[in-house]
């Protein structure tokens, strides 16, 4: 299942990059022969090819699981989120004073 999840992720990245016209093959290596035997007995339940029923598996699963790209959240607050239970830090600021430096001119 984690080799699924992982296939389905990078077609999804694929996918969210930009539309093309030209249809994608992939190659499944290692696939567990449960995994194989059950897509086999599928296939043939429904009369298709394995081929056409992991691309129906496969689009099956994308519609009912999408996946959103968008962040729900900006990196800022989800470490403000992450730390939140710490406790905050109210840090002292020290006062303005006037600079020492010469003021620069630019003749």
């Amino acid at each position: 299942m984690p080799a699924l999840l992982s296939m389905l992720a990078m077609l999804a990245m694929h996918a969210e990059l930009g539309y093309s016209c030209f249809m994608a093959t992939i190659t499944i290596r290692n696939l567990d022969e449960t995994v194989k035997r059950r897509l086999q007995v599928r296939a043939a339940l429904n009369g298709r090819s394995m081929e056409a029923e992991a691309r129906e598996v496969l689009s099956e699963f994308m519609v009912s699981n999408p996946i959103s790209i968008e962040p729900e959240e900006d990196l800022g607050t989800a470490i403000r989120k992450r730390f939140a239970a710490f406790g905050g830090v109210e840090l002292q600021i020290p006062p303005r004073r006037p600079s020492t430096r010469p003021i620069p001119t630019f003749d």
